[in-house]
Parts: C-alpha cells; structure tokens; sequence
C-alpha cells in the first residue's frame, strides 16, 4: 500500500506541480503526518525533490524528473480514459485503485496525448441505467468481485421470483457482468446467471475453485442474452400503427415494423411484433392509445378493448 502511495505521490508532483503536504494529504485520504514521513522516504531513495515552507511553499520536483511510459498512440491513449468508468469502479471497491492508476498513466503521457486524454474524459461520460430505472442496492458486490478474483467458493441465500422465493446456494462465481447498470454473476454449478442486488445474504468460505480453462464469459453472456430474448418474446401480434405509433416503436419493436411493416392506402403500417405475453402486450400497447389496432391475436384484441372500455367508463363524466 505504501509503494503505491509514494508512486502516486510522484506522479501528482509531476502532473500538477507544486502542492502542498495538506493538498497531497487530502488528494490521497492520509494524515499530513503520513505526508511527511513518505516525502523522507522519497529524499532517502534519492528521487530528486524539494520542499519550501510558508505560504506560498509546498513540494514539487526538480526540472527534467519524469516518469516514463511510451508506446500509446494517442487514440490508445483516449480510449483509456474514456473506458474508465468510475461509478462501477467504486461499486466494485476499485475506486482509488483506478484514480491512481489513470493518474499513473497521465503523469507518464507526452504533453499532446494527455491534452487529448483529458479532452476526452472532460467530453464524455457514460451513464448505464436508464433514465427511470431505480439504482439497485449491491452491498455484497465487492465480496463478490473479491470472491471471482480469489477464485473462493461462496454460500449464499438468494431470492428468485417462482416459490420458494429464498433458496440457499453454493456457487463457484466465474465472473461479473454489468448490463444496464445491473450487476450479475455467472457461477456454477450451470453456470448459471444470478443477480447480485438479490443476494440477501453472503458468506465467503476457504474452498478454492479453478474456472474451467474453455470458459469464456463474453461468449457466455451472449449467449445467455439470445436465448433470453428468445424466451422473452414467445408469441406475435398482428398490429396497424399510425405513423406516430410506428414512430414510437422501440427495441424488438422497432426492429420487427422494419422487416414486416406494410404501409397501407390510408397511411397506417401493417405489421407482425413480437410479444412477451397478453398482460404485457396489452400494457405496451394501451401506452400507444389510440395511434394502434390489434387484428390478432383475438385474445389480445379483446383484452385490449375490454380495457378500454373500463378506462372510458372510469373517466366519464
């Protein structure tokens, strides 16, 4: 923990400047005391720095000391900053440890490609979850996280959604995934996918494990996504939509009125959706209101106008 402190101490001077002991304290959570000790250690292994009291005083590093990296081009470069993600970093407890490592890397830039680093970092952020999703409670992920690192076994109680609801296991955790801000795990006995923030409780235990050696988590998750999408939508509907309903199709949704949409004589398009079941169809569609017809099924069809007819005779009057 310390060499990494001096380290990071080193690159703050060389990337900032001069700071003080109280502003180097703060930058790396530590007591001013702790400052002082770490910059004697610096002095004793001969790195070539110097301190002046009062006011305007404060630590800096002789002209010309630098740390070295090289190699990076500069799109290297920007693609390194912009794929690190703070808000998960944290989650994960990896908080500090990747500030310190982008302030290791931007100390050891040339000029012009930490210019173009810090370009892209202050241009763009990326935020996940969508915009009405609630942030999900994860406070067992870095025990998870340490666990899939150390290849540690874990018992756990875990709610589903069938009876019974909370079922205890015990997994071999291959790896994390984050899907619209959610985390999951992929562990076996399967393996299997379980979300994290449905853990209730977590117990790390000393039995080891080895992930198997063909096991490829991305291969994995994709194919985990395609047969849940194709689970998720087991049925089709036969629909009209007016051109604003058609506008507002997303998703499979959207994808499906590209293939099979008809644009009929009165201006409404003809087409065959995917549906996940009745209740849902008839919920997404009803939020179309009257820019959509369902033809078939006429289960749904029905379902649909019987729903509105309670709706109409709700707000009458």
């Amino acid at each position: 923990m310390r060499a990494s402190r001096l380290v990071s101490i080193l690159l703050l001077l060389q990337t900032r400047g001069r700071m003080t002991a109280s502003e180097l304290a703060d930058e790396l959570e530590v007591s001013v005391r702790t400052v002082y000790r770490d910059m004697d250690a610096l002095h004793a292994a001969g790195v070539p720095l110097c301190g002046d009291a009062g006011h305007r005083g404060g630590y800096q590093l002789f002209e010309g000391y630098r740390t070295r990296l090289t190699g990076l081009s500069k799109e290297e470069a920007g693609a390194l900053f912009l794929s690190g993600i703070p808000g998960p970093a944290a989650e994960l407890g990896l908080g500090s440890v990747l500030a310190a490592a982008q302030l290791r890397v931007r100390g050891a830039l040339p000029p012009a490609l930490r210019e173009q680093a810090d370009r892209i970092q202050a241009r763009f952020h990326l935020d996940a979850p969508g915009w009405y999703a609630e942030v999900d409670q994860v406070p067992f992920l870095p025990a998870v996280a340490d666990a899939v690192w150390n290849g540690r076994v874990l018992q756990l109680r875990y709610r589903r959604w069938r009876e019974p609801t909370d079922v205890d296991r015990r997994l071999e955790p291959y790896g994390l995934v984050l899907k619209a801000g959610r985390w999951y795990v992929v562990a076996a006995p399967g393996p299997r996918v379980y979300r994290v923030d449905q853990i209730l409780e977590l117990h790390s235990v000393e039995e080891q494990f080895t992930v198997p050696g063909d096991f490829d988590l991305i291969g994995y998750w994709q194919v985990h996504q395609s047969e849940f999408h194709a689970r998720l939508h087991s049925a089709d509907a036969v629909v009209r939509l007016s051109p604003d309903g058609a506008a507002r199709l997303t998703g499979a949704g959207a994808r499906a009125l590209d293939a099979s949409g008809e644009v009929q004589p009165d201006g409404w398009t003809r087409a065959v959706l995917p549906i996940e079941s009745l209740d849902h169809a008839c919920r997404e569609f009803l939020a179309l209101g009257a820019e959509v017809e369902v033809l078939e099924p006429a289960a749904l069809r029905e379902r649909m106008a019987t729903t509105a007819r309670a709706i109409a005779a709700l707000n009458a009057g």
